[in-house]
């Protein structure tokens, strides 16, 4: 089932069936939150050869300090390397403390470990929600753009937005880039995941979506009241 079952064993989802598929997340007995995930498929189903899909599960026990917080989490990053852009799409829940900001750290000295210091826009992702436990976030980058970097980061590659991006990409594909969300409660980073490349997007990313949304219904029925 690959990442989806990770998330599944945290907390009780349940997904919608029809056309507009949303996440749900039961936060309470009798309350419930959900976001709509549509741009999420629509982007996995319109990928090509010049898209690119990395995942991460963002949990404290990745954090390169692990903690014991409930929190949790699922990050989709995709790269289209005709368009040079970079979309940013993550889900959170259950979070310890209320967030402060999100980005992507790269690159760390090796694969799948250690930290690094922040490769995007400071002090946070554009339009990241900030001041709470869970939430969904989705925006586009401009790998073009200096905007969509933090400016040590430019320094550090040639001073030029096409040395960043091309610094950032690597990373990526190295997995050396984490995507990190940093809380009240921790203010280094509360939940965090190491970004890898999904193979085959135009299938196997979605057949993980279909699963995990087979797996997501099943449990719901289980878990949520008559």
């Amino acid at each position: 089932m690959g990442p989806w079952g990770k998330v599944l064993t945290r907390k009780s989802w349940n997904i919608s069936e029809g056309q507009s598929s949303y996440v749900q997340f039961r936060t309470r007995p009798c309350s419930a939150w959900r976001g709509d995930l549509h741009a999420v498929g629509c982007c996995l189903s319109s990928a090509s050869a010049a898209v690119y899909v990395f995942d991460a599960v963002l949990t404290g026990a990745n954090e390169h300090n692990p903690n014991s917080s409930p929190g949790f989490g699922y990050s989709v990053v995709i790269y289209d390397d005709s368009a040079n852009t970079l979309t940013v799409q993550a889900l959170f829940a259950g979070l310890m403390g209320e967030t402060t900001a999100s980005h992507i750290h790269a690159p760390t000295a090796a694969p799948l470990t250690g930290e690094a210091s922040v490769a995007t826009t400071v002090p946070s992702f554009a339009g990241f929600p900030t001041g709470v436990t869970f939430g969904l976030y989705n925006n586009t980058l401009d790998l073009s753009s200096l905007d969509s970097y933090n400016p040590s980061f430019v320094t550090a590659n040639g001073g030029t937005a096409q040395g960043a991006g091309e610094a950032l990409v690597a990373a990526l594909f190295e997995n050396r880039a984490y995507l990190n969300i940093h809380t009240t409660a921790f203010p280094g980073g509360e939940i965090r995941g190491f970004l890898t490349l999904v193979p085959e997007p135009g299938s196997m990313a979605l057949f993980a979506l279909g699963a995990g949304a087979l797996a997501l219904r099943a449990r719901s029925r289980k878990n949520l009241p008559a």
